[in-house]
This record gives structure tokens, C-alpha cells and sequence, in this order.
């Protein structure tokens, strides 16, 4: 890794600034983010929150530090218990396929497994014991036999979101999950049972959590009640994050977060993505386009987190093309280093000055605030610079290997280079075999037969002055 020649410093939701990022324990970060809902399959617009999550992980963990992530799957709440009985099923069995789904989504665009993935029925015990330190720092009330959150308790309420809150007006209670972004009222922390809804009987009455309190009593379990980064859309701002904030530390009477770290939304084709307009995609449903999940990340990842961005199949087209460039010159690259692996020449140092320009220009873009537009602008000047020198017969058989070297040294952040050792069917291989024979033997018809038969299959053949190099279609 480079020398470090500047701070990371990242937007705080709670500041409204960037801030230099110091951890509360030196070399050690703890990270909570908010993980999916499980009442359908994972859009293309949680992936984007799942993966920028991720590259902030990542990002930390190539600066040196060791990072724990946690990552919540919501498995009751409002939507869920509706949905599940419209299906006539428990909860447990209408959640299971989506959690698969979520695992099966991410794993597929490259995220790093989370340290835990804690489910909201699990932690019932830790939620009942969170609702009796709020009620003996009289922060609660009962009606109807439901627990309530009294917001004019909590001085603090409305720091996160900017809400603004009369103390001295009268509040209604919301029970529901969601409620208007205006809205700022008490909130249920323990639902007491109701007909054709899951409960548990505890000492708070049989019943069950509210939304909000699941993620403050799964996260305070498992990384303190003080930690460093919070992840999330910028729609759970209000009024979710800010009930966190507000039953966290009116339990403890310690700040819960140090750096709020929030991603912006992810519009189709300049609309707001909504089943009434049919411009919901999946992960799934972009590879029945034609697209690989590399794509897909690497279209998510190319707008920086706070940045709203607007999804289209152009952007698909853009990703693909990019990753094809990557790839292409990290063959010629390789072509470079085996084909002349001896021949004398030596480096001007013109190599070297691209290396060093490109990883401190990546540095500097991750460290403003994750600014990955700038850190792949960063990658494309490399390549393209170095293309021209190779051109130029300036670039030696070492100063590839070098060159290489350094687009390595980014991988463990980016992670959108292609997995050259993926196999392929026997057919496929023969089919190879036999153009290149085809091709040798100057049987070009057939040479392109065989290649056109490739293609059909998804598999690009990449003629080089060290032979024949494949790659998958993206």
C-alpha cells in the first residue's frame, strides 16, 4: 500500500460535514450497517446501499485498519407480517427464500461477507432489556398495552434528521413501522399481541418489537453502545435513524454513533423506482438482459455514494464497455511480460512516474469521502497513459509487471477486475481448439464460423502475438 499523504475524511449525516475519520479505538473500526427488509427480493436500489456499505469496509481495511461489520436482517415488521399472511405462511417460512435471495445477490456482485448477520427474532432478549433501561430512565409510557418512546423525554430528538419538535405540544402515538417524514411523535418501542400477528410473551407483555428498536438493541449487543460508523440509505434518516439515536442514548446516556455515514437514492431512467411504473429490477432480472453481475457492480459503484444515481440500460453499456478496456489492457500487460520476458530493454522510469500518480490520485479520490468517480478516473489516465507508452515502445517486459503490480494493489477495494480463472465447458474449450487449428491451418472460413459460435455461447476470442486469450461476454 502507498504512503498515506491525506486524511479519509467522511460526510457525517449527524454534522452535516466531512470529518476526518479517527476511530474510537486506534486500528480498530466497528460498523453497523443496515441490512435488507425481507419481505421481497433484494432491487437494484438496496444492492447500491449494500455495495457502498461494502466499498467503505473495504476501504478501511486496505487503510490498515481492522474493521467489524455488522449487518441486520429485518425479519418482522409491519410489511413482512402482512405479506406472510396474505400467503397463508409464518413469518420464519415466508422470509426464508428472500434471505437466501439477499446472500445469493450480494455474494454475486463481490460483497465481503459482514462479521454477522444478526436477525431481529433473535435478539428478543436484548430488545425487552433495552425497553426497561428506557423505562427506568423514564423515557417510556404504556397504553393500550403497548410500550411507548416519549419523544419530549429526549432533549436530543431531531439531531440526526433536523427535525424540528414542540416539546409542548400534544403527541399521537404512531405504531406503524412508517410514518410521514413531517411527522415527529412517539413511537412504539413493544407492540402488544394482536390477531394474526407473531408475538412473545416477556416481561413487557406478550407482544412484539417495533422496527426501530430491533437494530439499536442488535447493534449495541454486538459493538457496544458507542461505535464508530452507522450505514445507510438516506431514506431511513427519519424517522428510523433518529429513533435509534433517541432510544440508544436515552438508555445509556452515551452518544451511539460517531460518523453517520449515508448513500443517496437510485432513480430508472430519471424516475424514482416504484411497482406502479414497473421500473423495479433485481439483480436477476439484469442478468436476464444480458448483463453480468460484474456489470452491475461496477455501474453502482462508478457514481459516488452521495451522489443520487440515475440507473439505465446506457449505464449498463458504459460499465461494460469499461470493464472490457480494464481487461484488454491487463492482457496486454500479461502479453508484455510473457512474450518478452528477456529482451534487454531497460525502463526510463516513465512506468514508474504513472505508478506513482495513479495510487496517490486513488488515495486522494477514496479519501475524500469515497469519491470513486475520481478513484476510476484515476484507473482510466493509468491505462490510458500507459497504452501510449506502449505504443511508444516505452515499456518494458519489468515495467508491465509493475504496472500490473500497481492496478493489483486497488483490487481488494474495487474488486472489478475479471476472474480469469473461471473455467469453461468441455465444448467450449474444444470449440477453441478447433478454430485455432482452423486458423492456423488459414481455413478462415471456418476460423470465423467457429468464432461466431463462440460468441453465441458468450465467449470472446482476443487474438494476440502470444496467442489466442479468451474472456465471457459481460
Amino acid at each position: 500500500m502507498p504512503a498515506r499523504m491525506s486524511e479519509l475524511k467522511l460526510f457525517n449525516t449527524l454534522s452535516r460535514e466531512k470529518e476526518t475519520f479517527v476511530p474510537l479505538v486506534a486500528g480498530q473500526v466497528r460498523m453497523y450497517s443496515c441490512g435488507p427488509t425481507v419481505y421481497n427480493q433484494p432491487h437494484i436500489g438496496n444492492l447500491r446501499t449494500f455495495l457502498w456499505s461494502d466499498l467503505l469496509r473495504r476501504y478501511l481495511e486496505w487503510r490498515g485498519y481492522r474493521v467489524t461489520q455488522i449487518m441486520n436482517i429485518t425479519d418482522v415488521e409491519d410489511k413482512i407480517i402482512r405479506n406472510a399472511n396474505a400467503a397463508g405462511q409464518d413469518i420464519y417460512t415466508y422470509t426464508a427464500p428472500f434471505i437466501t435471495s439477499f446472500h445469493e445477490a450480494i455474494e454475486k456482485l463481490r460483497v465481503k461477507p459482514a462479521d454477522a448477520y444478526p436477525r431481529a427474532t433473535q435478539y428478543i432478549p436484548q430488545m425487552v432489556r433495552l425497553v426497561q433501561k428506557l423505562t427506568g430512565r423514564g423515557h417510556t409510557y404504556v397504553a393500550d398495552a403497548s410500550t411507548y418512546f416519549r419523544v419530549a423525554s429526549f432533549p436530543g430528538y431531531g439531531k440526526l434528521s433536523r427535525i424540528e419538535v414542540d416539546a409542548s405540544s400534544d403527541y399521537s402515538r404512531i405504531e406503524s413501522d412508517e410514518y410521514e417524514k413531517e411527522s415527529a411523535r412517539d413511537f412504539a418501542l413493544w407492540k402488544a399481541k394482536k390477531e394474526g400477528e407473531p408475538s412473545w410473551p416477556t416481561a413487557l407483555g406478550e407482544g412484539r418489537p417495533g422496527w426501530h428498536l430491533e437494530c439499536s438493541a442488535m447493534s449495541m449487543d454486538l459493538l457496544g453502545e458507542t461505535f464508530d460508523i452507522h450505514t445507510g440509505a438516506v431514506d431511513l434518516i427519519f424517522p428510523h435513524h433518529e429513533n435509534e439515536i433517541a432510544q440508544s442514548e436515552g438508555a445509556t446516556g452515551k452518544p451511539f454513533v460517531r460518523y453517520w455515514v449515508h448513500g443517496e437514492h437510485l432513480n430508472v431512467d430519471q424516475q424514482k423506482m416504484s411497482k406502479s411504473v414497473g421500473n423495479i429490477y433485481t439483480l436477476h432480472e439484469i442478468e436476464e438482459m444480458g448483463y453480468q453481475p460484474l456489470v452491475l457492480r461496477y455501474a453502482l459503484l462508478s457514481v459516488p455514494h452521495r451522489t443520487k444515481l440515475n440507473f439505465t440500460t446506457q449505464s449498463l453499456e458504459d460499465a461494460r464497455n469499461a470493464l472490457q478496456r480494464i481487461e484488454l489492457f491487463l492482457l496486454r500487460l500479461e502479453e508484455i511480460s510473457r512474450s518478452a520476458p528477456h529482451d534487454g530493454r531497460r525502463s526510463d522510469g516513465y512506468a514508474d512516474q504513472l505508478i506513482a500518480t495513479f495510487l496517490s490520485d486513488f488515495q486522494k479520490a477514496m479519501d475524500d469521502d469515497l469519491n470513486t468517480a475520481g478513484a476510476f478516473g484515476a484507473l482510466f489516465t493509468l491505462i490510458r497513459d500507459a497504452n501510449t507508452a506502449i505504443d511508444a515502445g516505452r515499456v518494458s517486459a519489468s515495467d508491465a509487471e509493475s504496472l500490473r503490480t500497481a492496478m493489483m494493489k486497488v483490487d481488494p477495494v474495487l474488486d472489478i477486475y475479471p476472474q480469469r480463472e473461471e473455467a469453461l465447458d468441455e465444448s467450449v474449450e474444444k470449440l477453441i481448439e478447433a478454430r485455432n487449428a482452423a486458423r492456423k491451418a488459414r481455413n478462415f472460413a471456418e476460423s470465423d464460423r467457429l468464432r461466431d459460435a463462440l460468441l453465441a455461447q458468450g465467449v470472446i476470442l482476443e487474438d494476440t502475438p502470444g496467442g489466442t486469450r479468451w474472456r465471457k461476454k459481460g
